[in-house]
């Protein structure tokens, strides 16, 4: 019966794994300085597939922020996320303007 548990533990733990890593992206981002604002200084950003509400952690150059769905975009070929303007200033993206970043 122990080894059953062990066994099941070690392919939910696995599967679990699999799962994150299936969701994680990595891709051009952007800034927009328009649209839909966070609520009090919230970070937000737009995505074209990931549902509204979902909170994304995008990293760059060796910082980390987590930011909420609000939008839908971007629709500029090899981009996968648009930042809001807190957003890309939190990761430190402004001067760069487009960066290459993972997602999760």
């Amino acid at each position: 019966m122990r080894a059953q548990t062990t066994l099941l533990a070690c392919l939910t733990t696995s599967s679990l794994a699999f799962i994150s890593v299936a969701n994680a992206e990595s891709g051009l981002a952007s800034y927009y300085g328009y649209g839909k604002a966070g609520k009090g200084g919230e970070l937000t950003c737009a995505h074209r597939t990931r549902p509204f509400g979902s909170v994304l952690t995008v990293s760059w150059s060796g910082r980390t922020i987590q930011c909420r769905v609000n939008d839908r975009g971007p629709f500029i070929r090899g981009r996968i996320v648009d930042l809001s303007v807190p957003a890309a200033r939190a990761l430190g993206m402004m001067s760069a303007g487009v960066v290459r970043v993972s997602v999760e």
